[in-house]
């Protein structure tokens, strides 16, 4: 069994190369990013606003993965939990040490009740969530980079999307994640750093699939 831990920051493609990386290895894939959404979820639903609260729902929480969908007690939140409120939502109770503290060990069992293995993305998976990982990837692009593609995304599922507020949110949630006392957002020691800027996704994959197979660190 082998843990392959991808970290970076909001848009660098982390969710879309894990799950192909996931397959590819036949890991199972944990996404974090989406646990922390499924917790959001659960605070808005149930008038959660105090840390204390939300971190003892975190402790209880019934959620479950089946393939690409998302279970909460049951109940596939796989759209709901990508909603703009509760992208935000989980952006500021992801910084609460005690929600953090509490779904540290949901993150871990989910990942190591996988025989196979398993690949978990987030900012924090290398240096905190299995900071003894065999292998570690931060995987980052220019805030520019990642704008475009999000804008991308949207428009291609028909919605409608500006670039330059994207691009100021991806700035803000940089900023953010990187600043924050708990957790901060930066590649682990001992990570290796994949940029995409001027990738095709299909380098990307290929690229972090070569690093894990050789259990390069620090290279």
């Amino acid at each position: 069994m082998g843990i392959l831990a991808i970290d970076g920051p909001a848009g660098a493609g982390k969710s879309s190369v894990a799950k192909a990386l996931a397959q590819r290895l036949g890991y199972r894939y944990v996404n974090t990013g989406a646990i922390y959404r499924t917790i959001a979820l659960f605070a808005i639903r149930n008038n959660l606003d105090q840390e204390e609260q939300i971190a003892q729902a975190a402790i209880q929480l019934d959620m479950s993965f089946e393939g690409d969908n998302v279970r909460l007690s049951g109940e596939d939140v796989s759209a709901a939990i990508r909603e703009p409120d509760v992208a935000l939502m989980a952006s500021k109770v992801s910084v609460l040490p005690k929600v953090r503290s509490g779904l540290l060990e949901l993150q871990r069992r989910l990942a190591l009740e996988a025989k196979e293995g398993a690949v978990l993305e987030g900012r924090d998976i290398g240096t905190v969530v299995f900071p003894d990982a065999e292998t570690k990837v931060f995987l980052t692009a220019s805030a520019e980079t990642r704008a475009k593609r999000r804008t991308r995304q949207i428009e291609e599922r028909g919605g409608s999307a500006s670039y330059e507020n994207i691009l100021t949110d991806i700035r803000e949630r940089d900023a953010r994640d990187s600043a924050r006392a708990v957790a901060p957002l930066r590649p682990a020691d001992d990570a290796v750093v994949v940029d995409s800027d001027g990738k095709t996704f299909a380098e990307v994959v290929s690229e972090i699939t070569e690093i894990a197979s050789r259990g390069l660190l620090n290279e």
